[in-house]
Formats: C-alpha cells, structure tokens, sequence
C-alpha cells in the first residue's frame, strides 16, 4: 500500500475533483438543455469502476446513507422556497397528484412491469412505486435554460406536486418491502404504516416548522453564521426524530419547510440561500455517489425490458393518473397534458431503488437496474422535449429577466413619495423587542435606523429602542398601521 492511501488528503482531492466535474456539468446542461442530474450521474459513472476513473465502490448501504441525508436536506430546501401564496390555489390537485396520483402511477405500473419483466406481481409493484414520484426541480431547470416559462398555475402546481410526493413514494416503496417479506402480515402492516407515516408525519413536520421560526427568531445568537448551522441542524433533528417514531421523516422536513418559509424570521434571504446551496451540494454528492454505484455493463439486459417500462410510464401510467387528478379542475386539456408530461423522473427514485438492495430481495439487482435505466430515458427523452412541448402545447411564457439580485423593494410611479421618518416613542409596545417579533406590518420595509446620531441598515434581529428614528418605505395606510405599532399601549 502506498503510503499516502493511508492519509485523508487523496481523498479530499478526489472528492473535490469529482464535485468541481459536476458543476462544469451543471453548466454544460444548461447549453445542452437537459437536466443536470443526467450529467451528475455521469460524472460518478466516468469516476466508477468501470469508467476511466476506475473508483471501485459497491456499498448499497452506504450509499443509501448518503442519499437519505441528502435527500431531508433537499427536500427541506424545496418546501422553504414554496411561496405559499402561490401555492395556495392549487393546493387541492397538488396534494391529489402527490399522493393518490402517485398510488395510481404505482399500481399501473406494477402489474404492466410485472407482466413483461422477470419481476413478480409485487416485485413490479415494488418498482412502480419507487419511481413514482417526480422531480420538478430537473424540469424548471431544463425550462430555465431554453429561457421559458409556464403560464398560470402551472408552475406551483409542478412545484407542490414534486414537493410533496416524496413521502407517499417512501411510505409505498417500505410498504411492499414489508409484503414481500412478510406476505401473511403485510396488508395490516400497510394499513399502519401508512396511518402513522402520513398522521404523525405531517403533525411533527407542522409543529417543528412553528419551532424553527420561534427558536431561529428568540435564540439571539452572537454570530450570525450560526444561525446557518442551527438551521441545518434542526433540519436533521426534526428528519432523525421522526423517522425514529416511525413516521415519515420527508414529510416532516418539507412541512418543516414550507411552514418556515412562509413566516418571517431573522435573517431569512441568507438562510434560504445557504439552503439552496446545500440542496446543490447534496444533489451532486448523492447522484456521484450513486453513480459510483452503477455498473454500466449491468445496464445492457434490461435495455428491452426497461425501455418497454419507460415507455409505458411516459405515455400510459402518469398520463391517466394526471388526467383521473385533474378531472374536475378547471385546467384546459392543454395544461394537463403538460402536467402529464412533465413526470420527469431524478433523485428520489435511484434512492429508493437502494432500499430493495439492503433489504436484501431476491430481484433486488434487476430492480436497481431498472430504476436506473428509467431515469436515464426519463432526464433524456422528457427533460430535452420539455421546452418544445410546453410550446406546441401553447402554455409557455418568456422568462422573466432578473439581475444578480433579487428586487428588495416593491414600488409604484414614486418611490420618494413612499418613504417616512417615523420615531419609535418612549413607552412604546416595541421597545425592547427584535424587528421580527415588533409585529411590523408585511407591506412596511424599515431601510434605515437613527440612533442618537448613528445611522444603520437594520436587520430582522435588530432591537428597537426608544428615540430610533425609522426610514419606512411604505404606503400611507401601511404607514398608520406601524404608527398604531409602535404607539405606547393605550395612546
């Protein structure tokens, strides 16, 4: 052994190497217009044992490890960056799709893929329902780099969906895991496990986001970078914990999410970029690992068969399950045809494909191969089509251009006409209270304090004292409201 194999510094070089490929294949994916996940498994794929690489590794279980991980910390981010206004209309048909359009993706499927593959009935409804869930990040991403857009609801109906039909894929992937290897327990051990799961999965998800919001907002930590460590770690405790419970940990994160991201909270446009940046980071490490993972030659006699599953996937089983959801929407046959289509398959599913491996089932290897094989078809056949669909189907929309930096300020004709000095007075019901917890109406941004003198931009953990003069860019009824505010009690 040479002596440097016994040092950590190979490694560190390895792995940053390997990451910095993926984000030079990020930027490729872009001009290619397909999705980046492809290229990121390519990358491991290149690095693995059978590529130029020639990195041997062939640990199920510790790749399951990694994506599990990754996977709480990239759904947390997506449900932090839902704007539930947005959402809200939809929130009917995205929860249909998210859960029973899934089941009925799942059971379609199954008994296509255990009629014309070497699976058995419940095998194949063990691989339908590990690929059931879809992956709208990859198709915006796809939809970003063409310079289009989708019209109307579209868009946070795709968002909602892809959030939030993560835990029903978890919760029917274990399900049948337990059937296949209990047959004479597993239908009362579905029935639980789905009650527990989704039941105590949501109550937790809804509690801890509430928590996070009060912790992040009262805690009043030295440092502001710790605020990104105590995000991430309670992001981890509230994944772990429920998981313990047996409930459904995923659920419980994007709830986390999607509950925070809709409260106001100090320092919250960092905090929500730091997460941004670790659901990339997660992404390129779980789908390299996973790509490692794969053996191309494996791939080769499954091509029919998988195709075939593909196939029927893309044209047969999420189209009626989209079409069954959305029946009695107002959505034109137009917009659920793009729904339909866009049932891109990324992440989730090669997570799950690893569950069967470490459970130790007899057609473990044919199903992970399988899966493989259909996200492969999915990210190159649906995610390159996407932009040319969306406009032959007349529901695209140019992309808005944006800077840099996201627009701090909503204004009208005047902006000079909207701002105001406004002076915290003595006895006030504020005083001594953080921006963030002042109860300072949404539509009012404080830009700038006086104290005695000194002039700051302040932020949403800032104390207001007695005497600060406040420069607000607000409407003049926003502008009573703080007023009324910050007015002793009783004046």
């Amino acid at each position: 052994m040479p002596p440097w194999a016994s040092t950590i510094e190979p490694y560190i070089l390895i792995g940053v190497v390997l990451i910095l490929a993926a984000i030079v294949a990020s930027r490729i994916s872009a001009r290619l217009g397909v999705p980046a996940l492809l290229l990121f498994l390519l990358v491991g794929m290149l690095a693995g044992s059978e590529g130029p690489g020639g990195i041997r590794f062939d640990d199920p279980r510790a790749a399951q490890s990694v994506g599990v991980v990754a996977l709480a910390l990239i759904i947390f981010a997506g449900g932090l960056q839902t704007e539930w206004r947005a959402v809200r209309p939809v929130i009917a048909p995205g929860v249909g799709l998210a859960t029973l359009g899934v089941f009925v993706t799942a059971i379609l499927l199954g008994v296509f893929a255990g009629a014309v593959t070497p699976l058995t009935l419940q095998e194949g409804l063990l691989l339908g329902s590990i690929v059931s869930s879809t992956d709208a990040a990859a198709v915006f991403m796809v939809l970003r780099s063409k310079r289009v857009s989708l019209k109307g609801r579209l868009k946070p109906l795709l968002e909602l969906e892809s959030g939030s039909n993560d835990p029903m894929a978890v919760f029917l992937t274990l399900s049948f895991i337990y059937i296949i290897s209990d047959p004479m327990n597993g239908g009362l051990a579905f029935s639980l496990l789905f009650l527990r799961q989704m039941i105590l999965g949501g109550v937790i998800g809804y509690l801890a986001g509430l928590a996070m919001v009060y912790i992040v907002n009262r805690l009043r930590l030295e440092y502001d970078g710790l605020y990104s460590v105590l995000t991430l770690a309670l992001v981890l405790l509230t994944y772990s914990a429920t998981a313990i419970l047996g409930a459904s940990g995923f659920l419980a994160v994007y709830l986390a999410g999607l509950v925070m991201g809709s409260r106001h909270f100090i320092h919250k446009r960092s905090l929500v970029r730091f997460h941004d940046g670790i659901a990339w980071l997660m992404q390129i490490t779980m789908f390299v690992t996973l790509g490692l993972l794969v053996f191309p030659s494996h791939l080769l006699p499954v091509i029919g068969s998988g195709l075939a599953v593909s196939a029927f996937l893309m044209i047969v089983a999420r189209p009626i399950a989209v079409y069954l959801i959305l029946a009695f929407t107002k959505m034109t046959i137009r917009e659920k045809t793009l729904v339909a289509w866009v049932g891109l398959r990324g992440a989730v599913p090669v997570v799950l494909a690893s569950f069967p491996v470490v459970a130790g089932l007899e057609q473990s290897e044919t199903m992970f191969n399988l899966v493989f094989f259909i996200v492969l078809t999915s990210a190159l056949l649906q995610g390159s089509s996407i932009p040319w669909v969306a406009r032959r189907l007349g529901v695209d929309a140019p992309l808005p251009v944006a800077g840099d930096e996201p627009t701090v300020l909503e204004v009208g004709d005047c902006i000079i006409c909207m701002l105001s000095e406004i002076e915290v007075p003595e006895g006030s019901r504020v005083a001594g209270k953080q921006i963030v917890e002042a109860g300072i109406p949404e539509d009012v941004q404080i830009l700038l304090i006086n104290r005695q003198g000194r002039t700051f931009t302040p932020t949403g953990s800032t104390v207001l004292r007695p005497g600060d003069v406040l420069l607000v860019h607000a409407e003049d009824d926003a502008s009573a409201e703080l007023r009324a505010a910050l007015a002793p009690p009783g004046g």
